[in-house]
């Protein structure tokens, strides 16, 4: 039996191959961002790939906002010595520039949802020390009123995407946004924190999953951090054990972000 099972896993396997490449014959694969032709899906060519800014070591310890000089692996950047925030880390894969704007702003706005399996694996490289000690990944989430306008969050399809990649348990409906907020752009850091003050709660399905759990929580910009620190003041008031955050790209602003 275990011979027929092989056998059928390699047809099987066969058989998708030469799907995707009649698929590809017929549709080529496109750069996510520029739309030339690439040797495989759901990728960027080399002059777009070249553009993009991946955000690596010396970093903040808590927020980790990128460091321009040398710094130890557990120092803390101003803005968390002075006011530390409510998760315990947050990684970021790329810096916000225009490079990867046009690519996020596609994503979420242009209907380009295809990104995300390569946005996933952008996260687990950024975040596989989270993705290591979380119990379970959950999106910041959208408003009723504008998930129906937009027609879906696209923090879940990242927590989604990520989740298959990395084999940990997902539930796009941990948290609620209970309050419509006005759009963030455009305030600063004090009054992004008063806009999502009190915003979000923990879904009452999601409480027992809550409970003693380290929470990885998925977002696509992370800009001063309001945002990101509302949910996690709600999951860890429900009980959350711990809170991470992992977002695809942050603004990097000199000085550093005011949480």
């Amino acid at each position: 039996m275990d011979a027929i099972w092989h056998a059928g896993g390699r047809l099987a396997s066969l058989l998708a191959a030469a799907g995707r490449s009649a698929l590809d014959a017929l549709l080529p694969p496109q750069c996510l961002n520029c739309r030339v032709e690439v040797e495989e899906p759901h990728g960027l060519c080399p002059d777009c790939w070249s553009k993009l800014a991946f955000i690596t070591p010396p970093y903040c310890a808590c927020c980790g906002l990128p460091f321009s000089h040398p710094a130890g692996t557990e120092t803390l950047c101003a803005a968390c010595l002075r006011r530390p925030p409510a998760f315990s880390r947050a990684r970021a894969a790329l810096r916000y520039d225009e490079a990867s704007r046009s690519l996020i702003l596609a994503f979420k706005h242009g209907d380009r949802t295809e990104a995300a399996p390569a946005f996933a694996r952008w996260l687990a490289g950024a975040g596989a020390e989270l993705l290591a000690e979380a119990d379970i990944l959950a999106p910041v989430p959208l408003h009723y009123f504008r998930l129906v306008g937009r027609r879906f969050n696209q923090s879940a399809l990242l927590a989604l995407a990520l989740g298959r990649l990395a084999g940990r348990p997902v539930a796009t409906d941990l948290l609620r946004r209970i309050r419509p907020t006005p759009s963030q752009g455009g305030l600063d850091a004090r009054a992004r924190r008063r806009n999502v003050a009190g915003a979000f709660a923990p879904a009452s399905a999601g409480r027992e999953m809550v409970a003693g759990a380290r929470v990885l929580l998925l977002d696509d910009v992370h800009t001063t951090g309001a945002t990101v620190n509302a949910c996690a003041r709600s999951l860890l008031a429900a009980g959350a054990r711990a809170v991470d955050v992992l977002s695809l790209a942050r603004v990097v602003r000199p000085g550093g972000d005011p949480i």
